[in-house]
C-alpha cells in the first residue's frame, strides 16, 4: 500500500506541474524569429518520470520493489532578439520525490549507495554573452550549473537509470564562470567554479569556495553529425565542504554520433573517464569509465542499449546501508568495486494535446566485483554477484527540453540550448 499511495502521489503532483506549467505558458508570448532565423523569446517546460522499478538482490540475496515520480524538472529559456543574450534555468523537484533517493544499482555519490541522490532544487541558473571579434566568436557563461568537462547530464540521455559514472564524467551543481572561444570546428571552454558538492538538495554551495577549482574543454566538429570532446578538470575537496578532504583530477574523452538518417532518429556516444583522489600531492586512489550507448528511433517508436564497466570506491556505510559517511575522508574507503552493466530500453511516445506522454520498460544486468582487495565483499553484501533491474514508466512533460544540459554559449549546439 505504500508504494501504491505514492505512486498516486507522484501522479497527482506531476499533473499539477503539467497543468501550472501549460496555464502559464499560455501567458507568455510565442517564440519569434529574428532576422537572422533565430528564434527568441521566453520558452518554459515541466517534465517529470512516473517510474516504477523491481530490482533483486538488493541487499543480502533479497528483492525490492519501489515506485516514485523522478526527474520532475521545471525548465525555462530565453532568447534575446539578436541571439547574443542568453538565459536558462532549470528547477528540480527530487528533493521533494526522492528523499531517500532511487534504486539504481552500482550509483554513488554525495551520500548516497546504490541509490541515485536527489539533485539540488536549483539545478542551473546561468546567463550568456556572445560577441564575435576578428573572426573568432567568443561567450561568457556565469551562474549556477555545469563545469566544461565532460559528456551531457544523463538525465538528457536515453535511459532512465543512471550510468555508475555520473561523478566520474560530470561535474555538475556548481558556481561557475566560462568562457568559450570558437572559430570554425574548434571550440575551447574554460571554467573556474567552487569544488564543494552539494550536501542536500538545498544546497546551493560555498560562494566562498568560487575559483578553486578548474575545467577545459575542447570540443572539434569535424563532420555533420559528429562530435569530438577532451577535458581536464581540477576539483579542490568536493567531498569535504571545509577544503579538508581528497583532490580530485579528472581527465574525459568522448565522441558522439547524431547522423541525419531521413525518417530514422540515431544517436551514439563513445566515453572515457578517469578521476584520481590526491592528498598533499600524492595519489592515492584512481577510478575509471568506459561507456558505449546508443539509440535508433523511427516515428514514434525508440529502442536503446547501453553497456557501462566502471570501477568505484566502497566507502563506510551508515546503518542505513543506503547511506555513505559525509564529509568523506581516505579512511572512509574499504575497497573498489568494479560494474560492468548492459541496459535495453524500449519506449513509444504519444501526445495529448500539448502533453508528450512516453511509455517505456527498461532492464539492466549487472556484474559486480571487488578488485582492490579491501573488506567489501559485493557477494556477501548483496547476496549475489550478478543484480537485474526492471523499470517500468512513463515520461511525461510540456513545453521546451534542455536536450544538451551542460553545455553553454558557443559549446551548445547552435550557441544554445535547443
Amino acid at each position: 500500500m505504500g508504494d501504491l499511495a505514492l505512486f498516486v502521489a507522484a501522479r497527482a503532483a506531476l499533473a499539477a506541474i503539467a497543468l501550472g506549467t501549460t496555464f502559464a505558458g499560455g501567458a507568455v508570448a510565442q517564440p519569434v524569429h529574428d532576422r537572422n532565423g533565430k528564434t527568441s523569446g521566453l520558452r518554459l517546460g515541466a517534465h517529470g518520470t512516473l517510474l516504477g522499478t523491481y530490482a533483486t538482490p538488493v541487499l543480502g540475496g533479497e528483492a525490492a520493489s519501489e515506485a516514485y515520480l523522478t526527474r520532475p524538472v521545471l525548465t525555462a529559456l530565453f532568447v534575446g532578439a539578436n541571439g547574443r543574450l542568453r538565459a536558462s534555468g532549470t528547477l528540480n523537484l527530487e528533493g521533494w520525490t526522492l528523499v531517500d533517493g532511487e534504486l539504481n544499482a552500482g550509483m554513488w555519490g554525495e551520500g548516497f549507495v546504490d541509490r541515485r541522490h536527489p539533485h539540488t532544487f536549483l539545478h542551473e541558473l546561468v546567463a550568456t554573452g556572445a560577441i564575435s571579434l576578428a573572426g573568432i566568436d567568443a561567450s561568457l557563461t556565469v551562474g549556477r550549473g555545469f563545469a566544461p568537462f565532460g559528456t551531457d547530464d544523463p538525465m538528457v540521455r536515453p535511459f532512465v537509470k543512471y550510468p555508475v559514472n555520473h561523478h566520474l564524467a560530470q561535474i555538475l551543481e556548481r558556481w561557475v564562470g566560462i568562457v568559450a572561444l570558437r572559430r570554425g570546428p574548434v571550440i575551447v571552454e574554460a571554467g573556474a567554479f567552487n569544488g564543494d558538492e552539494p550536501t542536500s538538495p538545498e544546497s546551493l554551495g560555498e560562494v566562498d569556495r568560487f575559483g578553486d577549482s578548474w575545467a577545459l574543454r575542447a570540443t572539434v566538429l569535424p563532420l555533420a553529425g559528429v562530435e569530438v570532446q577532451a577535458s581536464r578538470a581540477y576539483v579542490e575537496s568536493p567531498e569535504h565542504v571545509g577544503g579538508r578532504g581528497l583532490d580530485h583530477r579528472k581527465w574525459s574523452a568522448s565522441a558522439r554520433y547524431e547522423p541525419g538518417l531521413g525518417d530514422f532518429a540515431a544517436y551514439a556516444l563513445l566515453e572515457w573517464a578517469r578521476t584520481d583522489e590526491y592528498a598533499d600531492g600524492r595519489r592515492l586512489y584512481a577510478f575509471g569509465t568506459w561507456l558505449v550507448e546508443g539509440a535508433l528511433g523511427r516515428d514514434r517508436w525508440r529502442f536503446a542499449a547501453r553497456w557501462e564497466r566502471s570501477t568505484r570506491p566502497e566507502e563506510e556505510r551508515l546503518l542505513d546501508p543506503f547511506r555513505t559517511v559525509r564529509p568523506h575522508h581516505d579512511d572512509n574507503i574499504n575497497g573498489a568495486t568494479r560494474w560492468v552493466t548492459w541496459t535495453a530500453r524500449a519506449e513509444r511516445s504519444v501526445t495529448v494535446g500539448g502533453l508528450s506522454v512516453t511509455p517505456f520498460a527498461e532492464a539492466s544486468r549487472i556484474t559486480v566485483a571487488e578488485i582492490a582487495g579491501g573488506i567489501f565483499s559485493p557477494t556477501d553484501f548483496y547476496g549475489d554477484e550478478k543484480l537485474w533491474s526492471l523499470s517500468l514508466g512513463a515520461r511525461i512533460g510540456v513545453g521546451s527540453v534542455h536536450d544538451r544540459m551542460g553545455r553553454y554559449g558557443l559549446a551548445a549546439p547552435g550557441g544554445t540550448h535547443h
